[in-house]
């Protein structure tokens, strides 16, 4: 409470992401039996997947699972009293619900014939009851590319970005077929703060223009927001702060400027003395290139 309430008086919003189907193995240490049974080579048990989030899959079968999850989502919303949840669902590797001969039988009493037909029918109850919660949802685009669909309402994190990963397209690519689908969205794909690269990086965050695609100006319109995002892999309180500042002020001019304000020399002179005010009031964040402001 005293972070919602730090946040709220300097106009900030707390939404907790809670995510699932995948990304669970933690949840599976206090309930057990909500995790889907994977199978290796026939034999039940931790399957040597190569993706981080294959083998730890909620059981989307039961009612269990969805009651569990309820209870943990009607929490959440009373207690961070946002009009919005983050419901996560990135990441959905079908390694383990295809290895499961339990899901199997499910697919074939549910009379489903592909496996992402499962992730919608997770999908379809979990956004039903947090709707029914009196809560908005948001998701990750995961679902989306598996061709699955979210109700009408549903709010999509794009993040998939070849630059993020070369096996992924362009997020441009991603983000044409989401908007022809009529979905908002929410842009962080250009701004993962957590990868970090030589020289004046801030440069590619700023001329990031999530209006940059092929599409009507409808289309483009849905486009309602953008994150930047900072995961901990190799974060921590001794580098949070610098690695986040001023780079993230970047990010923050280009979201709440005009398309045709995107000259990064005259950013560049905005971007120090933002550094220099920080610093002055004792915020260590790091310099964009040899300034005039100094350690104090």
């Amino acid at each position: 409470q005293d972070i919602i309430e730090y946040a709220r008086l300097r106009g900030i919003r707390v939404i907790p992401e809670i995510d699932t189907p995948g990304h669970t193995q933690a949840l599976g240490k206090i309930f057990p039996d909500i995790l889907t049974a994977c199978y290796f080579n026939g034999t039940r048990g931790k399957p040597d997947y190569p993706n981080h989030a294959a083998f730890e899959m909620l059981n989307p079968m039961q009612n269990y699972t969805y009651d569990v999850m309820k209870s943990i989502f009607q929490e959440v919303i009373e207690t961070f009293k946002d009009e919005y949840i983050h419901l996560g669902m990135d990441e959905v590797y079908y390694s383990c619900w295809e290895s499961s001969p339990e899901i199997a039988e499910f697919m074939r009493e549910q009379g489903f014939d592909a496996v992402n037909q499962v992730e919608q029918y997770y999908v379809k109850r979990t956004l039903a009851n947090v709707h029914n919660l009196g809560a908005k949802y948001m998701i990750w685009q995961d679902p989306i590319d598996n061709d699955v669909n979210a109700a009408d309402d549903t709010l999509v994190g794009v993040w998939k970005d070849t630059s993020l990963d070369t096996k992924m397209k362009r997020w441009q690519d991603y983000i044409k077929p989401i908007a022809r689908k009529g979905y908002q969205m929410v842009l962080s794909a250009c701004w993962y703060l957590n990868y970090i690269s030589y020289g004046e990086d801030w440069k590619k965050f700023y001329q990031c223009d999530p209006r940059s695609f092929e599409g009507t100006e409808a289309e483009k319109d849905l486009v309602v927001g953008g994150e930047a995002c900072m995961w901990g892999e190799y974060v921590d309180g001794t580098n949070l702060i610098p690695r986040l500042w001023p780079r993230a002020s970047a990010v923050a001019e280009r979201l709440w400027s005009s398309a045709d304000v995107n000259n990064t020399d005259d950013a560049s002179f905005r971007l120090d003395q933002q550094r220099c005010r920080m610093l002055r009031r004792g915020i260590p964040t790091q310099p964009i290139l040899n300034g005039y402001c100094g350690d104090y």
